[in-house]
């Protein structure tokens, strides 16, 4: 847009206190129509308190709002909307019990014969969003909950645009690239550059500084709970925006790797579940960083899942192999060592756990318990739902995976529990220091997903899983998460670092596995293979 457009957005003086304590101190910013005004900063810079006030779910202490140069105030979420301003919220609001359709046009269904939902034309309205936008290949009638992270964001972004107000003037996308890659990625960018014509204000929250600098007309660097520089992509690059974010230099992202790979810790063979994956065959080693890549549907999380007994494998085997370092936390009337499990009945199960039930009568594991006995563990790709319980402490998050090793009798350890907490609060910087009393949620993102890892690091893993671990975490937290993994695997732990972001998978591993519909297309090294590489796998298109 050129110099002369008109002002959509106008923030002065908003100020943001909880109790005595100030996070927002006087922050002011502007957007025109037609911009992608990004806001970029590290966990904990008030990004999100900013957010909350623009969708109406948190009032300012000081200072005001104005839209189109008049002045308004935002009571609550409905006031927002009516005046035009839709956000899509990092952490997904759809209701997974219902289906695509009724999360997108919820409160404007269409109607006949004295008011009965016209479930056709509901089903017909919503297919035709979702392909105006680039997202035609969900399934409107598919319960929200079945989709995958990646595909909810999609339906979020979408329902974001459904209104009997028309398009918004002001649409604040929260981290929206977080969990998207490959076609879907370009599909928002496309989406993003037609609100942009149509004289829409994109407010863009993001981590991905290359993102940021591409799509973006304006930048606003937050720290601290103040705008600490205002550039545009011309004028700078990701290195100046880490030192503005941080207020130091970015220092190396990704650790130097020298990957000495010993004994399998893990053995996936001919894993299958029906319409997710099929015939997938693949060995995690001791003091090894295995990536794994793929589009939206591949699978990926999905495999993750089954492998670690959240999910029923039709067939196929999971092996593990060497000393269980977890064997006080086993499945009901189950003794596991050496890698050997030893039934209630007395039955061995050798390293890995019989598929009880399955058709092929392989050998998996049955729950998480037996895959934690092992010597598993799974951070999950959507730490609200899966991986914390909101309403606990970090203390008592942090501890959730050893509450059977920390108790004597019927009652908790008290002791050994913050004696345990202390040392992980301590070994990961979770911040802020006295954390361990505080309501999980308070975290920044950032912090909350260094305690979904203490608390999985508790279990003493020998193979660890991770599913989108850097999702919404600031370059410098990034940092320490991939420093922690290197460190992990050089003691001889088996990582799987599972991401959309092909910087990041390749960058922090050793080798790159790609899926590709439900398949392993290709097993790659790490630091011999571009980008463009794996992508071309990932969408089937090698030569």
């Amino acid at each position: 847009m050129s110099s002369t457009a008109r002002t959509a957005l106008e923030i002065r003086g908003v100020r943001k206190a909880y109790g005595s304590t100030e996070v927002l101190h006087g922050v002011d910013l502007t957007g025109r129509a037609g911009d992608v005004l990004a806001v970029v900063g590290a966990n904990g810079a008030g990004k999100s308190t900013l957010i909350k006030i623009l969708a109406g779910a948190e009032p300012m202490s000081a200072g005001e709002l104005r839209l189109g140069g008049e002045r308004v105030e935002l009571r609550s979420p409905h006031d927002a909307h009516a005046h035009g301003i839709r956000t899509v919220h990092q952490e997904l609001t759809l209701v997974p019990e219902l289906s695509v359709t009724e999360n997108l046009l919820m409160g404007h269904f269409p109607r006949r014969f004295g008011g009965l939902i016209d479930w056709r034309a509901a089903h017909a309205r919503a297919r035709d969003l979702l392909e105006s936008i680039g997202y035609g290949a969900i399934d409107p009638r598919t319960r929200a909950g079945r989709l995958t992270v990646a595909r909810q964001q999609m339906v979020e972004i979408a329902k974001a645009l459904v209104s009997e107000g028309g398009e918004p003037r002001v649409l604040v996308l929260d981290e929206p690239s977080a969990v998207l890659a490959g076609s879907d990625l370009e599909a928002l960018f496309a989406l993003i550059r037609r609100l942009q014509r149509r004289g829409v204000l994109i407010v863009y929250v993001s981590h991905r500084l290359a993102e940021v600098t591409e799509l973006a007309t304006s930048i606003v660097v937050i720290k601290d709970g103040r705008v600490v520089a205002e550039t545009v992509p011309e004028r700078t690059d990701e290195n100046e925006l880490i030192r503005l974010m941080a207020g130091r230099g970015p220092g190396r992202l990704y650790p130097a790797r020298r990957p000495d790979p010993g004994e399998p810790l893990l053995t996936v063979s001919g894993l299958h579940r029906p319409g997710e994956f099929r015939d997938i065959s693949f060995t995690l080693r001791a003091g090894e960083i295995t990536g794994l890549f793929g589009l939206v549907g591949s699978g990926r999380s999905e495999l993750a899942r089954c492998v670690f007994g959240a999910e029923p494998a039709h067939a196929g085997s999971v092996t593990t192999s060497g000393g269980v370092t977890s064997a006080d936390v086993t499945a009901s009337g189950s003794v596991t060592s050496g890698g050997v499990g030893v039934s209630g009945d007395g039955r061995t199960s050798g390293g890995t756990s019989e598929g009880l039930g399955a058709p092929d009568g392989a050998r998996r594991f049955r729950s998480p318990r037996e895959a934690i006995a092992a010597g598993l563990a799974l951070v999950t790709e959507d730490r609200k739902r899966t991986g914390l319980v909101l309403g606990l402490t970090t203390a008592e998050n942090i501890g959730l995976t050893t509450l059977r090793t920390t108790t004597r009798g019927p009652l908790l350890d008290t002791g050994r529990r913050r004696r345990d907490v202390t040392a992980m609060v301590e070994r990961l910087d979770i911040r802020p220091a006295h954390c361990a009393k505080l309501p999980v949620r308070t975290l920044s993102g950032g912090n909350q997903q260094k305690a979904v890892l203490a608390k999985w690091l508790l279990t003493g893993p020998r193979v660890l899983l991770l599913d989108e671990p850097t999702r919404g975490v600031d370059m410098a937290t990034r940092a320490e998460i991939y420093r922690m993994l290197d460190e992990l695997s050089r003691a001889g732990m088996a990582v799987l670092l599972i991401s959309s972001d092909l910087t990041e998978v390749l960058g922090a591993t050793d080798r790159v596995l790609v899926m590709r519909e439900g398949r392993l297309t290709a097993d790659l090294p790490s630091d011999r293979t571009t980008e463009d590489t794996v992508l071309a796998h990932a969408i089937g298109h090698t030569a």
